[in-house]
């Protein structure tokens, strides 16, 4: 899908998305949802993230943090605040720590608060992308809180680019995690073997 350039084209995107990743997240039956990810000992795997999240628990925290960093964002400076997006005392090069932080903060948060939580929260940035207008989302420097960028480009990121980025990690973890269980011999195992297997095989080779 093409990057948006306006408010519709912005909540399409969004809900695209939302729905790409929740449909691979209900392929995968209950047990599954809350395995530990398996993605140990692959040197193609760099980014922080791989090693940080351990679960679908901490996928959706993830998110959910994420979409309160715009929220609060938004909000504040609209209300004639001046706060950035990332807290003090984190920049684009030290905000690693603030993700470490959201993760530890959401370890005794159940798959199911975690789900209910981000739910929650991804209707509150829809309510707030058409609370403003394409002006307001899409003209570079039309608040001055936004730096050289636009409001829209932090909405994309925290939704349609960050659902993309957990389907594939979710969609991996589905992928490596079969091919376990096969190398195993255990393909008729329960938990993870009870995938509704004709969406979650259609997921697995997109």
């Amino acid at each position: 899908m093409p990057r948006a350039t306006n408010k519709t084209e912005l909540i399409a995107a969004a809900n695209s998305q939302w729905d790409t990743m929740w449909t691979l997240i209900d392929s995968v039956s209950d047990g599954a949802q809350s395995l530990t990810f398996s993605f140990e000992g692959n040197p193609q795997l760099k980014e922080a993230h791989w090693a940080r999240d351990k679960n679908m628990r901490d996928v959706l925290v993830h998110l959910y943090e994420w979409h309160l960093l715009l929220l609060h964002w938004v909000k504040t400076n609209m209300a004639g605040g001046n706060q950035p997006f990332l807290p003090e005392p984190y920049t684009w090069k030290t905000y690693g720590g603030m993700n470490i932080g959201f993760w530890d903060k959401h370890q005794l948060t159940t798959y199911d608060e975690a789900a209910t939580l981000l739910r929650d929260s991804h209707a509150e940035v829809l309510a707030l992308i058409e609370s403003l207008t394409d002006e307001e989302l899409f003209d570079k420097k039309h608040f001055p809180w936004t730096g050289t960028t636009h409001v829209g480009a932090y909405c994309i990121s925290a939704t349609s680019s960050h659902y993309e980025w957990a389907t594939k990690k979710i969609k991996r973890h589905i992928r490596e995690k079969k091919q376990r269980l096969c190398h195993n011999g255990q393909t008729n195992n329960p938990p993870f073997h009870q995938l509704r297997e004709t969406e979650a095989l259609t997921h697995v080779r997109r």
